[in-house]
């Protein structure tokens, strides 16, 4: 979302031909889909970082202990269902264990769980903490420059972060939160500079430690839209932040949509990082009719075949982590893996 006084005269990346036009859907997926192969990967199929979310993952324990609480021989019996599924690496969110809160023994602790299954942490997240929640900028600013430290601690290359609020109860309540009316991101022009100014602070800070910042693309938020996300990128204007092109977060959303073709060819060029998911949608436009459900990766409305493709051409090399929203979402994230990895191997 960009505010209504910048559109018109936001600025976009030198040489970005997308990002700003209006795009239909056949126009943007012959787009896309302008790809030649065999590409040459960055990384073999079997070696890609496909990682497990932790979304099917209760923050607190059946005795009502926090995750951190619990310590890590609990971390070490969930963290083994991710590796039992096959995956090879892990984001640890601040929504399951906030390892920014942490001490350097609990850090150490998770490291040695981590390398006993074989799990590499490909990134941490920042999970609803954002720093223009009104209010709370600088306790989120804390806690975010403390989340970065602790990702170099424990050797993750990254931390995605994002402008998403926490979920209020009605959400909570529904079956799936983003049927229901949720807050957004202000219009203010000098809000939006600020927020992009402090990202470009926090990523000059995690370039000091080693650490890349990734922004999440999410409905409702100055993240919420392709052209917002990229045009809000080039205001944080630091290379070592991208975007995390989740455009699930953005297809979902029950209101009419730009093509995901279109946010696809904007975003992807700026990808350091990849939450990956598919919905299956159904559009009634002369009723206002949008409906949305979870699917998996090889049946939703997200074409990831051509997707990914076009990411990798366009210079893509960071981690995919696989989610899944209700019924057995780790077994969902597992077959998405496994697709993945199939369309990494055909690709190559």
């Amino acid at each position: 979302m960009i505010p209504s006084e910048l559109k018109g005269e936001v600025r976009y990346p030198e040489g970005d031909r997308h990002a700003g036009r209006i795009y239909g859907r056949h126009e943007a997926g012959a787009i896309l889909s302008a790809v030649d192969l065999p590409l040459k990967l960055p990384h073999s199929p079997a070696d890609w970082p496909v990682a497990a979310a932790m979304l099917q993952f209760n923050p607190t324990t059946p005795a009502g202990l926090t995750v951190r609480q619990a310590g890590p021989e609990y971390w070490h019996r969930q963290l083994r269902q991710i590796a039992r599924e096959g995956f090879n690496s892990v984001e640890i969110p601040s929504a399951w264990l906030p390892i920014g809160e942490m001490d350097g023994a609990e850090r150490a602790a998770l490291k040695a769980v981590c390398a006993d299954l074989g799990l590499a942490i490909c990134a941490t997240s920042v999970v609803r903490k954002s720093i223009a929640e009104h209010g709370k900028e600088k306790e989120h600013l804390d806690l975010t420059m403390r989340a970065i430290d602790a990702a170099a601690e424990v050797g993750s290359p990254l931390v995605c972060l994002g402008l998403h609020l926490a979920l209020p109860p009605s959400q909570l309540d529904a079956t799936w939160f983003w049927t229901v009316p949720f807050q957004i991101n202000g219009d203010d022009v000098d809000e939006w500079k600020r927020s992009a100014a402090t990202f470009r602070e926090i990523g000059a800070y995690a370039a000091s430690v080693g650490v890349e910042i990734s922004l999440e693309l999410y409905e409702g938020t100055y993240l919420g839209t392709a052209d917002g996300a990229v045009a809000f990128l080039h205001e944080v204007g630091h290379d070592n932040v991208g975007i995390n092109p989740d455009i699930g977060n953005l297809v979902r959303a029950q209101c009419d949509i730009e093509p995901w073709e279109a946010m696809a060819i904007k975003t992807l060029p700026y990808a350091n990082y990849w939450h990956v998911k598919n919905y299956a949608r159904s559009e009634y436009m002369e009723k206002g009719i949008y409906l949305s459900t979870p699917s998996p990766m090889i049946s939703g409305i997200i074409d990831y075949r051509r997707a990914l493709a076009f990411a990798v051409a366009h210079g893509f090399k960071g981690a995919i982590l696989c989610e899944n929203y209700g019924g057995d979402g780790l077994s969902v994230s597992a077959e998405n893996a496994r697709y993945v990895r199939t369309l990494l191997d055909r690709l190559g």
